[in-house]
């Protein structure tokens, strides 16, 4: 028996269990490349923070982030060659991304990006929780990468997501499936 594959429709029927009720405007679907302008201002969003000391103009600011961005895509892409690449609607709007792998040993959660108006609604713990449902009921792993600081690791260490151990300023945290006892 092979492991179920996730893909939009089923990962958004189990956030849909995850989620408020209040949130289930939500929706779920592939990006395509007339998203990924969307995808570079929401990642030029998550560096806001960290760019405004740096003393560049907007523009400088922007372009760097879309070059990282498109540097960023392309390794996806390249070393992840199973993963689903999804954009998060709200009311139809486009609002986030989401980005993950599942191999036969491992759901990787590689990118989950909300936009600010959007943050501490409770849609990115329902997306990873339903990830992790849905890896656990398969019995692998969930793996993901977060920087130290970012506020997202609270939130994965109330799911249970573990350190393994750092990689450069990434912090690798996995979950194990439950071990069948005899």
């Amino acid at each position: 028996m092979g492991i179920a594959v996730l893909d939009a429709a089923a990962l958004h029927a189990l956030v849909a269990l995850h989620l408020p009720e209040t949130e289930l405007r939500l929706g779920l679907r592939d990006e395509t490349r007339d998203d990924l302008d969307f995808s570079a201002a929401l990642y030029a969003q998550t560096r806001e923070a960290e760019l405004c000391r740096v003393g560049w103009s907007d523009e400088a600011r922007l372009a760097f982030c879309r070059g990282q961005f498109d540097a960023q895509h392309a390794h996806y892409e390249m070393h992840y060659p199973l993963a689903q690449f999804l954009v998060i609607e709200y009311d139809g709007a486009r609002i986030g991304r989401i980005y993950f792998e599942q191999t036969a040993s491992e759901l990787r959660l590689m990118e989950i990006t909300i936009d600010a108006a959007f943050r501490n609604r409770g849609i990115g713990g329902a997306i990873s929780g339903a990830l992790q449902s849905h890896a656990m009921q398969c019995g692998i792993a969930i793996g993901l990468h977060v920087e130290s600081f970012n506020p997202a690791m609270r939130l994965y260490q109330r799911q249970g997501f573990k350190a393994v151990e750092e990689r450069g300023i990434y912090l690798y945290m996995r979950i194990e499936p439950a071990r069948a006892t005899s």
